[in-house]
């Protein structure tokens, strides 16, 4: 049965959405960390990059929540996509090449192969075989995400604008809210844990339960 809270991907965004896109664009290119990692990926050109998830919702919540840059921001996930050979170590040879090219970043970042996620996915996080999709372009990976506020990214596009992907809008980022967007069964335990975690760093956040959508403190979850 699908949960009442799992919320549907926008075709369109409102005018509150483009308020909030306009924002986000400001915040990212206030962050000297963030814009300095997307000019130095835009020069290494990843096939279909993005730079995805915590670092870019964590940047906002710092801002809103009036806490210092960089806070509570472990890793900066950056995506790709490139289906022409789905081992890993293709995929390694992409990771080597990114932290060669990014030496002042290798510890900090995380790079993965959209297009073979689908084969890696049940072994870490549960479920059947097959459940995670194959993917055709990285945006739709933002589909398959945890969370509605885990489901942006960002690229710097040549002409220096901000590419910005959120299939499920941006509205719950700036309201700090967490929500499930995932589709997977498996990914409960995951959100529990996530949701958790989240909390403690960011205690003015809004938790909602996995199945009913409704406001729940995590320590009962």
């Amino acid at each position: 049965m699908e949960a009442p809270n799992l919320v549907k991907k926008q075709d369109q965004p409102s005018s509150n959405e483009n308020d909030h896109r306009a924002l986000l664009e400001q915040i990212i290119r206030d962050d000297p960390d963030l814009m300095t990692l997307l000019h130095a990926l835009r020069a290494l050109d990843l096939p279909d990059w993005r730079l995805v998830a915590g670092c870019l919702y964590q940047t906002v919540w710092n801002r809103l929540t009036h806490r210092p840059q960089g806070y509570g921001i472990k890793d900066y996930d950056i995506a790709y996509f490139d289906d022409q050979d789905l081992s890993y170590e293709a995929e390694d040879r992409i990771i080597q090449t990114a932290k060669t090219a990014l030496p002042d970043w290798e510890d900090r970042i995380e790079v993965r192969n959209q297009a073979r996620v689908h084969l890696w996915y049940a072994d870490k996080f549960g479920g059947e075989v097959g459940d995670y999709p194959q993917l055709t372009h990285t945006d739709q990976s933002l589909e398959n995400y945890l969370c509605t506020t885990h489901a942006i990214a960002a690229r710097l596009q040549a002409d220096d604008s901000l590419s910005i992907a959120a299939p499920f809008g941006l509205s719950d980022i700036f309201s700090l809210t967490f929500r499930r967007c995932s589709p997977h069964a498996a990914n409960r335990k995951n959100y529990i844990k996530k949701a958790k975690a989240t909390a403690r760093l960011w205690p003015e956040v809004k938790i909602l339960d996995w199945q009913s959508g409704q406001p729940i403190r995590p320590d009962q979850m």
